[in-house]
């Protein structure tokens, strides 16, 4: 058997595999009915068969709230709705931990607190040091939440200790500047740790799961050392913790530790380390999204358990599938954040780009059809293949028109820039669910094959091309391509590349044609990770990149890069294009090619490079089937539109609108 599959005791209680579902806060917690909706979700992925769900953080008090009005468990009056979840997570043979999360200096409001008045470079707020009186409080908060949670028959709790929050503010020297018995040595500063932990221990049942989130790699300066580590989590253990979640990084880190440009299993090093120490179970965690990297983590002894978040939020079949030897069918997770982080930072409710059916599993649903149709899509790009698959599994007879060789469309090139490699996991996906579905694919069709047969109904998802730069005034002797003409021919083009644009899309050429595909030890090599832990906070001193070309963006604005892209990947990316030596021309008025130069105008100067290509990287166009004039169809996706065009806005609209079509 799958390591992976094997079962382990814990409390007295067996846990079913080794796969965990790491906490991640949704919004659904917020929600007028959130209580319904997390049970849906969470019962979802007991379905699927993973061991254990740790919930998103709920703050034991008001002052632990990430944000006014965030969930908190405080209140008996809860139980009942806890319950809900639990049961719902229950009655599909899984079990549950409650994540509890103190946000301390993280805490977006005015009550927010922490070891020392130090603000964190990512709040507004700057918190209040608790007193002595007020630790205590808080200790005791955290065990009547812990006791809450057994009331609400939660299996156990995780205690947030990582990732810079309060506990971790405690820990760390960065952040704790007290001179009392909660400050100073190391005994003082995890005085506050063991002290929750004793606090829980003692209100809960022997069978009650405590997992503890340690962080291994602060990722930031005047973080701990190893060697106050290995204190901590040995004290912890005596203590009685049964299981240790590896944290990796604060959330003011400048490390990317969680997008698609951090390869797989990156950190898998931290709990191996740890568990070189301890004689508790150790999971795993960051970026581990496949059962075959999740079976070599588990075979080969560096964890005992996988932690998976957005993976479950991607399939939350994954382990079920993984069993049954589905594994192919795993709509992976591609790390992008687009729809889950990207969300959650702007106020609104989590989901996912390649799964838009996740935290929606009380509104969306797949009912069969009662009007069984021929339909055909023209077009396999991903809105294209996401309107074929949930059209026929709802019993509509699907066929897909594409005139390309493939199925992807502009999320196919996308695939092919260093850190975006995962985007063909969700091509694979495509495929394999087609393939499963029987849903004939016609590539290198003509543009009007699709009317040869008679079909019910139309779904045009043709996508978009590249926008023409008419802007541009030239004599051809310096060759202009759009950017799936650069995309084609990177490997042939010269050392110096001017790119008209600066959106995701000219950032995404300038990194292919800038950069190589970079793996574990470049990564760390790149961002200063130390996988020997020899420094404090894992931080040592960073190699910076080599470019490949010289890389120019010209652009019409003074934005930053990137500008619509979301919060928690682009500013990685701007880091990355800075250390590769692009260079920034805002404001230009005027451009034009003559005599091998390219001229560019700035307010009253014009300046000149001699770039070997211009790459037009200023957007997209929506396009149609030259011979359409059916009646019955829809227009999906970027055919419908060209505006704020990306794959989550693709995917989800299609999605969308086939679970709900009848004629």
């Amino acid at each position: 058997m799958s390591s992976t599959l094997t079962s382990l005791t814990i409390a007295n209680q067996t846990l079913r595999n080794r796969y965990i579902m790491g906490s991640m806060h949704t919004g659904l917690e917020e929600l007028p009915n959130g209580f319904e909706a997390m049970a849906a979700y969470y019962a979802e992925r007991a379905k699927g068969e993973v061991a254990l769900i740790i919930t998103g953080g709920v703050s034991p008090n008001v002052q632990g709230q990430l944000w006014p009005g965030a969930i908190m468990f405080q209140d008996p009056s809860l139980i009942d709705k806890h319950k809900i979840i639990t049961k719902a997570v229950h009655d599909a043979d899984g079990k549950i931990a409650l994540q509890i999360l103190h946000a301390g200096r993280y805490g977006v409001h005015d009550q927010c607190v922490s070891a020392s008045a130090i603000q964190a470079p990512i709040n507004i707020y700057t918190p209040r040091a608790l007193t002595i009186e007020e630790i205590q409080l808080t200790v005791s908060d955290f065990a009547h939440c812990a006791q809450l949670a057994e009331q609400a028959n939660y299996d156990g709790v995780e205690i947030m200790g990582s990732e810079g929050y309060l506990i971790n503010q405690f820990i760390s020297p960065r952040t704790n500047q007290r001179t009392d018995a909660y400050g100073g040595s190391m005994e003082n500063r995890m005085r506050f740790a063991i002290e929750i932990v004793r606090a829980i221990k003692a209100a809960v049942s022997e069978n009650f799961i405590l997992i503890f989130r340690i962080s291994i790699a602060d990722l930031v300066e005047n973080g701990s050392s190893k060697e106050e580590i290995v204190f901590l989590a040995k004290a912890l253990e005596k203590e009685g913790v049964h299981i240790f979640n590896t944290g990796i990084g604060w959330h003011e880190a400048r490390i990317p530790t969680i997008g698609m440009r951090v390869p797989r299993g990156a950190y898998s090093w931290a709990a191996a380390w740890l568990k070189s120490h301890v004689s508790i179970p150790v999971s795993a965690t960051n970026r581990i999204n496949t059962p075959e990297l999740a079976e070599e983590i588990i075979s080969s002894g560096k964890a005992d358990f996988v932690s998976l978040a957005r993976p479950l939020l991607a399939d939350p079949q994954f382990v079920k599938k993984a069993r049954t030897g589905n594994a192919h069918r795993i709509n992976t997770c591609i790390a992008c954040n687009q729809a889950c982080l990207d969300q959650i930072f702007s106020g609104e409710t989590a989901s996912c780009l390649v799964n838009p059916f996740a935290a929606r599993e009380l509104t969306w649903k797949i009912i069969p059809t009662k009007n069984t149709k021929r339909i055909a899509i023209i077009g396999a790009g991903v809105a294209g293949c996401a309107a074929a698959i949930t059209l026929s599994q709802r019993g509509f007879q699907v066929e897909v028109f594409e005139k390309s060789n493939a199925i992807g469309g502009q999320f196919k090139w996308a695939a092919q820039i260093p850190g975006k490699e995962e985007m063909n996991e969700t091509l694979r996906y495509y495929a394999e669910e087609l393939k499963a579905l029987h849903i004939p694919i016609h590539l290198n069709c003509s543009e009007s094959a699709w009317l040869e047969k008679a079909f019910d109904f139309h779904v045009i998802t043709t996508g978009v091309v590249p926008k023409e730069l008419n802007s541009l005034k030239s004599d051809y002797s310096i060759p202009v391509l759009n950017y799936i003409e650069a995309i084609e021919q990177e490997s042939s083009l010269g050392k110096e590349i001017v790119i008209v644009g600066s959106g995701g899309i000219a950032m995404d050429v300038a990194s292919l044609l800038g950069s190589e595909q970079e793996g574990i030890t470049d990564y760390q090599n790149h961002w200063g990770v130390d996988d020997s832990l020899n420094f404090p906070g894992a931080l040592k001193e960073k190699i910076l990149r080599v470019a490949k070309r010289k890389i120019h963006f010209v652009q019409r604005s003074g934005k930053k890069l990137g500008f619509k892209l979301g919060k928690t990947t682009v500013w990685s990316h701007r880091t990355e294009l800075a250390e590769l030596g692009t260079q920034i021309h805002s404001h230009v008025s005027n451009m034009e090619i003559r005599d091998g130069a390219f001229y560019m105008t700035k307010g009253d100067i014009t300046e000149m490079l001699q770039p070997a290509a211009v790459i037009n990287c200023t957007g997209q166009e929506s396009t149609l089937p030259p011979q359409f004039n059916e009646t019955n169809h829809v227009v999906l996706g970027g055919a419908k539109s060209n505006e704020r065009l990306d794959a989550k806005r693709a995917i989800y609209e299609a999605t969308a609108w086939a679970i709900q079509f009848e004629m």
